[in-house]
């Protein structure tokens, strides 16, 4: 998966240079500068970070909730061994076979009592890990803000992407109105297109801002639930 992951930005980083040099080639005015913003440049740099941050975050919670689920499924196992081992030595000291004296009989009663307390207290804090850490991190991983955060990450993505293609055709239009006379018709195209370029900036801008606000409120309540459910974890284990 890591390898794919790989492969994938190493493609995307092939064709954001194949772009800018067919920007460069194309050099108009819009051409140059329609990913020059700093502003714009800042909030793209932003919003990667976000999804890597969101998902490595993302991964982690799954994990823990795999460990945990995995740890009550071998703990539920102990704890059933655990009262099968009771009941053998209730049923030992109740029926107390022996004839010359109730000492191991007695012995076996306590020690059923002191191991049912024991595997009670084991059930409990297994469903504390279920109910406190496992099924919080999973609704969290599986919950809507996270998806519509990101949702609106790939959308300006697409976006931006729909916007550097519009700003090649820009770019060429304007090129090859330089070359010729030009006509009415080819200025009303070129004016069209432009139109149509500031319109995908202006809407990029937008959803670029939606799309950090989300993915930075993601963050936050990952990183401190992800931090609650720990601590809560490592309190029932030893309070």
């Amino acid at each position: 998966m890591e390898a794919i992951r790989k492969q994938a930005s190493k493609l995307r980083e092939q064709v954001a240079r194949q772009q800018q040099a067919v920007l460069k080639q194309f050099g108009g005015g819009y051409a140059d500068s329609v990913f020059a913003d700093e502003g714009e440049a800042q909030q793209h740099s932003k919003l990667e970070k976000l999804y890597i941050s969101t998902r490595a975050a993302k991964h982690f919670q799954r994990d823990i909730v795999r460990g945990v689920e995995g740890y009550i499924v071998t703990g539920s196992k102990q704890v059933e061994l655990g009262n099968k081992l009771c009941d053998d030595g209730k049923k030992y000291g109740v029926e107390n076979t022996c004839t010359s004296g109730s000492t191991l009989s007695r012995a076996a009663l306590s020690f059923a009592k002191a191991r049912s307390l024991m595997e009670k207290e084991r059930a409990n804090l297994l469903k504390a890990f279920g109910t406190q850490v496992a099924e919080p991190l999973r609704a969290m991983v599986m919950g809507a803000p996270l998806e519509d955060a990101r949702h609106l990450a790939q959308r300006y993505d697409r976006m931006r992407q729909e916007a550097e293609a519009q700003a090649i055709e820009v770019s060429k239009r304007q090129m090859k109105l330089r070359e010729t006379s030009g006509n009415g018709d080819m200025i009303s195209r070129l004016e069209a297109a432009e139109s149509k370029l500031q319109e995908l900036k202006s809407n990029m801008g937008t959803l670029g801002k939606e799309a950090v606000a989300a993915m930075t409120a993601v963050e936050a309540q990952q990183q401190r639930l992800t931090l609650q459910r720990l601590i809560a974890m490592v309190y029932l284990i030893f309070v």
